[in-house]
């Protein structure tokens, strides 16, 4: 019901900073639940940060704690994902990915089954 289109993947160096965007379709953005996934060559996909339909909650895996930053304008139907002091181990195929919720309380954002998913974008951290 939703699409997403992921851009602002590319080459960066170790030590920069990227900000990759998600847009979404629809009028119903605001009730979605949203998360970047990542996917590195031979590893399985993970959930790299998530934020609930207000934005007032979020999610980060450990790897990325400190560094990444999730957020979303409800009002531009976009979600952020701003990545900063990058390491080669960012390097990776990073998806937008969404949730439908009914209600305004936020569930464990990282158990959510995620269920709509864009396109990807791929990011690669140079040395």
């Amino acid at each position: 019901q939703v699409q997403l289109v992921e851009s602002g993947g590319g080459l960066v160096q170790a030590g920069g900073s990227l900000r990759l965007s998600c847009a979404a379709s629809g009028r119903t953005f605001s009730s979605y639940a949203m998360a970047w996934f990542r996917q590195a060559p031979e590893k399985e996909r993970e959930l790299v940060v998530a934020i609930n339909r207000s934005g007032s909650s979020t999610y980060y895996a450990d790897s990325v704690k400190g560094r990444f930053t999730i957020s979303r304008d409800n009002a531009k139907n976009t979600v952020y994902l701003q990545m900063n002091s990058v390491v080669p181990e960012d390097t990776a195929v990073y998806y937008c990915a969404a949730k439908l919720l009914s209600t305004r309380w936020t569930p464990n954002l990282a158990a959510i089954r995620y269920d709509y998913w864009g396109q990807g974008t791929q990011v690669t951290v140079s040395s």
